[in-house]
């Protein structure tokens, strides 16, 4: 008996394909494709079922141009997987067609693949992706799948020599071929320290952004209503995300001609539907504090630092008294060392502090009048 986890690994292959045939046949209407847009970003295993379908696509269209390379090729070598494949990472790396995927769900797709193949007499090596056009799988891609979960956080190298910073509770998908360099951040917060390559660009998509950069350092972070670029070093270009609906940007040369150019020290907020956004100056340096497992702020209110510090504390802040919100606080703070954050707020004159094992209550403190909280 096949196993749930299986079955539902089958049907989600199932639906990558029925997806992957109707944005080819460029049957999907406005909102087909906002339901494509949905379905992709509810699971990171969906991105990967679909890149799977188009690797497949691609070298069934391969049959026809290579005499060595033939359906029956692909069959055997579907065969001549182990079914009883044990557990693997959720991402695994691509080196060869196919390599990765349960000879069942395999075989499977590659006999609807093929049957598609002769109907339409042959699939495009790059395909029409209306919410996420940019996106292939090419042969010899590495695929990866990093996450930092909450207070944690995490930095890999990557082949070609950069550097990816994954702040606390983050994710990123890293797709490496021999023609692009490209990370879909997920959720979250991550620093790019980027390695020069002229041939390759390297691009980042994250919710309502894509970022395009050759060489250079710079910071994205996913927000619930906009996407934050920070460029520490050197220069990147920002572009509307083409896996998001954003009106005024639908067509492939409005999304190629209205592009913002930013500098180091400069950042610039996307949200969902509205472009172009404007860029602003900024200390870098202080936006990416989070690299050296700091917090700074600089006359900020206590609401948006408690926000911060949450992201990173297991004992979550929570203020109980209204007026405090938009009291200002400076400082520097370890996103690592809750206590000496609680020792500062209880040196906050007429704030009350309790805390318990998993949260932080901040309220005034009524037999302390102060001109400070009214």
């Amino acid at each position: 008996m096949i196993s749930n986890e299986k079955q539902v690994h089958a049907a989600i292959a199932e639906q990558a394909g029925e997806w992957f045939v109707a944005n080819d046949e460029g049957a999907l209407d406005a909102q087909d494709s906002v339901a494509l847009t949905t379905w992709l970003k509810a699971s990171p295993v969906h991105v990967e079922e679909f890149l799977g379908v188009s690797a497949i696509a691609r070298d069934l269209r391969e049959v026809g141009t290579d005499p060595e390379f033939s359906i029956d090729t692909l069959l055997a070598c579907a065969r001549s997987e182990e079914d009883d494949t044990p557990s693997r990472p959720l991402w695994p790396r691509v080196s060869a067609p196919f390599r990765g995927m349960p000879s069942r769900r395999w075989l499977a797709a590659a006999v609807t693949m093929a049957a598609f193949a002769t109907l339409s007499l042959g699939l495009l090596w790059f395909w029409d992706v209306r919410p996420i056009s940019h996106v292939t799988a090419p042969s010899g891609t590495t695929t990866l799948h990093l996450e930092a979960r909450h207070g944690e956080q995490l930095s890999r190298r990557l082949t070609d020599g950069s550097v990816l910073h994954l702040n606390t509770d983050s994710a990123a998908i890293v797709l490496y071929g021999k023609t692009q360099r490209l990370v879909t951040l997920t959720s979250g917060q991550a620093d790019f320290e980027v390695a020069h390559d002229s041939e390759r660009a390297f691009r980042v998509l994250a919710g309502s952004a894509e970022v395009i950069a050759i060489g250079t350092q710079f910071d994205v972070r996913v927000q619930h209503d906009c996407t934050v670029i920070t460029v520490v070093e050197g220069r990147v270009t920002v572009a509307p995300s083409p896996m998001v609906e954003n009106p005024g940007v639908g067509s492939r040369q409005n999304h190629s001609t209205r592009l913002v150019q930013l500098s180091s020290n400069e950042q610039l907020r996307v949200a969902k539907g509205e472009w172009p956004a404007v860029p602003a100056s900024v200390d870098a340096q202080r936006t990416t504090a989070w690299l050296r497992r700091q917090i700074v702020f600089d006359q900020e209110p206590l609401e948006r630092v408690a926000v911060e510090f949450n992201r990173y504390a297991p004992k979550q802040i929570e203020i109980a008294t209204p007026a405090l919100r938009n009291l200002e606080i400076s400082g520097a703070f370890a996103t690592d060392d809750s206590e000496a954050f609680i020792a500062f707020l209880r040196s906050l004159k007429g704030v009350r502090l309790e805390v318990t094992t998993t949260r932080i209550r901040v309220s005034r403190d009524p037999g302390v009048a102060t001109p400070e909280y009214p």
